[in-house]
């Protein structure tokens, strides 16, 4: 532990989980979570948790607060990575995410309201210093007075079904927008909003009577959720309004989600193995566990939100827009065995799409499906066949436990990838792909032995403090080699931490080819402080701070902050870095390079050879059908992405609605390419009386994988004939 993080103490560093005092191996988790989140079969947690009120009144800070605002604000100012000092520039940036956070489409505001509150924009710096929260209730006071107006003005207009033959469109997407000047504007605004909400209920075949019941139920939970928000609510969106302009991973937890945010892994509740945070009108899935239903059925992603839960195969679906997350996650918690149904609405959904059911059947998350799994693939290259070893990691997993008892065997994803090395090797493989698409991280341990089982020694992962510290860790396994022949790592935009360290070491050592799409480019390192720690005489709980105090960089000094890995040869991908990953996130700490460490390259693979393998697929992605099907569908959807103005005239709309749904299916089938196994865990029907296994799908990403490794068997075998 450094020297300035003993002054954090008691600190619980998340991140560093060591074995024994005495191995100098770090034991990162490089996957932290990065805000309060709930997790279906897992852990449970909310971001609004107060009990409901009769009337909306003005809300006031405590004593208490205040305290934990100027301690807050000199914690995260001090210890922080990034030294940002507190000055009416940072003031500027809190302001704007603060309004974000409070009313982000601009409906509920009117011009007038943002310019009065313009007076704190650049006072928050001395107020966050001096305990002063008056600019954040002020803006949250006037924001409850002008929704209970909204609320107001909803409940008479969705009384009776609108008419949709005028030829009006909508914008969906408000973020470049202005607030309303008006009430009058605001009212033609709020009728466009109620419309479009209609239609879109209208077009699911749904008769009058029964877009008005849901249309009337949808703004009652919305207003069950405002009667809802406590100071402690308001409070905690106010400091991670400041928290979340140092770096999207560094937030303030209130003590009801910090509590959550601490329970233990191993008390998973049955459900569906997905975690969750409200994100405005919907629930969004944060991330999907592996070994869990989401996760094997492929049904379910990170970034999809939920808009309704149904119980069974014929439960009627409930809507869940503006719902808290703890409501949400009690009707999808359920008995093992038994069926819930989700309506999803895809990160990638165009504007005006309904959103799509999915079928689940709920289980216990077992940790021997979230291990790495192998199978054997072949491929065919201008006639050549080759057997292709393919190890699946789903996540960096270490039973943490187990390693400080030095029990035998103890699980671990470096033990099970070495014993499916061995295996491949005796089934003669020709080269072996690492597939670590979607895995999110996990253990950094894990990832720098891993790493060691294909380089004979050398450094694996630098680390640096925000004093400008550097750390080299390094593979200790004292030279031996597990495997050395061909290999190829599959990442996507969702590979991330752990995943980016492993597959940045492969890269920089040219140990292997890494094959995919760009990866998610979280390259830091968090610590949780229990505040009370610091305010000892405060008789209740005040909460926790989860703060950035490290940053990740490759063994050539590049950083894995923001950038990411980018694959030797590129692979057509649905998820742009604008609206994925780090780099989408305009606080996120910027990519910057340090001193390379020493170590020795392989030789494997140079730019020749790298050269050849990218004409190769270029060649393949030209003259291919289904590559060119893929690259195709992949171009009209983000074409169509970019257009988000739906037509409130329904015949127009249908169309609209038609196309969508076209393109949806492509993008589907898109997503299909990419999950190995139907592994939904029921059987597919044959004929009467049996059932056959589960089938596989087309994997088309590891499919072109094993033909670019194939490529470098025959580029290297040439070379060793030439020699």
């Amino acid at each position: 532990m450094k020297k300035y993080l003993v002054t954090l103490v008691p600190v619980l560093m998340l991140s560093f989980q060591p074995d024994s005092p005495s191995n100098g191996t770090p034991s990162q988790s490089a996957g932290t979570v990065d805000s309060p989140r709930t997790s279906i079969g897992l852990v449970s947690g909310s971001m609004v948790s107060a009990p409901t009120s009769a009337t909306i009144s003005d809300l006031q800070p405590s004593v208490s607060q205040e305290k934990v605002e100027a301690l807050v604000a000199k914690l995260l100012t001090q210890y922080h990575y990034r030294k940002v000092p507190l000055n009416d520039s940072l003031s500027s940036v809190v302001w704007d995410n603060y309004l974000k956070e409070v009313d982000g489409n601009k409906t509920y505001l009117l011009a007038s309201d943002v310019a009065a509150l313009e007076k704190y924009r650049y006072q928050i710096d001395d107020a966050l210093v001096n305990g002063d929260l008056t600019a954040a209730y002020d803006l949250y006071n006037v924001f409850r007075k002008r929704y209970q107006e909204r609320s107001d003005f909803i409940k008479e207009q969705i009384k009776k079904p609108f008419t949709f033959t005028a030829d009006e469109s909508f914008n969906t997407d408000r973020e470049k927008s202005p607030w309303p000047k008006t009430v009058d504007e605001q009212n033609e605004l709020w009728t466009k909003i109620l419309k479009n909400q209609e239609l879109e209920l209208r077009l699911g075949n749904r008769k009058d009577s029964a877009v008005v019941a849901l249309m009337s139920q949808r703004y009652a939970n919305l207003d069950k959720a405002i009667n809802r928000v406590k100071g402690a609510d308001v409070f905690q969106m106010y400091m991670n309004s400041f928290a979340e302009s140092l770096d999207p991973h560094t937030n303030y937890l209130s003590p009801s989600n910090a509590d959550r945010f601490n329970q233990e892994m191993s008390q998973s509740l049955e459900g569906i193995g997905a975690m969750l945070r409200e994100d405005g009108e919907y629930i969004r899935i944060t991330d999907v566990l592996p070994g869990g239903p989401a996760f094997k059925s492929k049904l379910l992603n990170k970034e999809d939100k939920i808009a309704g839960v149904a119980q069974g195969d014929n439960g009627p679906m409930v809507n869940t827009m503006n719902w808290q997350v703890d409501e949400v996650v009690k009707l999808i918690k359920g008995p093992k065995g038994t069926i819930v149904r989700l309506q999803i609405i895809s990160p990638n959904a165009l504007a005006g799409a309904p959103p799509k059911e999915i079928r689940l059947v709920r289980e216990k998350i077992k940790l021997e499906e979230q291990r790495a799994k192998k199978e054997v693939i072949e491929v065919s290259d201008n006639g050549k066949p080759f057997k292709i070893g393919v190890i699946n990691i789903p996540m960096f997993y270490r039973d943490f436990e187990g390693a400080r008892k030095r029990e035998e065997g103890f699980s671990s994803t470096t033990s099970d990838v070495k014993r499916f090395l061995e295996e491949l090797k005796g089934e003669k493989v020709d080269g072996i792909i690492i597939d670590l698409r979607d895995n999110g991280g996990g253990s950094l341990t894990e990832a720098i032995d891993m790493t060691g089982l294909f380089i004979p020694k050398g450094p694996v992962v630098q680390v640096k403090e925000s004093t400008g510290e550097t750390e080299v860790y390094s593979d200790k396994d004292g030279g031996t080699v597990i495997y050395d022949g061909p290999m190829a790592v599959l990442v996507n935009r969702f590979s991330a931490s752990a995943s980016e360290i492993f597959a940045a070491a492969i890269q920089d050592y040219k140990r292997g080819i890494i094959v995919g799409g760009q990866t998610f480019g979280k390259g830091t390192v968090q610590t949780l402080i229990d505040l009370n720690q610091w305010l000892p005489k405060e008789p209740e709980k005040v909460g926790q701070v989860k703060m950035t105090i490290q940053k990740f960089y490759r063994i050539n000094g590049s950083s894995t902050q923001h950038k990411g890995v980018t694959p030797d040869v590129q692979l057509p991908s649905a998820f742009s870095a604008e609206e994925y990953g780090e780099s989408s996130q305009p606080s996120a700490l910027p990519w910057d390079q340090i001193n390379s460490t020493k170590y020795e390259l392989s030789r494997g693979i140079d730019d020749k050879i790298l050269g050849r393998l990218r004409d190769r697929f270029d060649q393949r992605l030209k003259s291919d059908p289904e590559l060119k099907q893929l690259a195709q569908e992949l171009a009209d959807f983000k074409k169509a992405k970019e257009n988000t103005t739906v037509s409130l005239q329904e015949s127009k709309r249908r169309k609209e609605r038609e196309e969508a749904e076209r393109k949806r299916a492509a993008a589907n089938k898109v997503s299909q390419m990419s999950a190995p196994i139907d592994e939904t865990g029921t059987p597919t029907p044959a004929v009467a009386g049996t059932t056959v296994a589960p089938k596989k799908k087309k994997d088309l990403y590891l499919t072109e994988t094993g033909l670019v490794l194939a490529d470098y068997i025959m580029a290297i075998n040439k070379l060793a004939v030439n020699k």
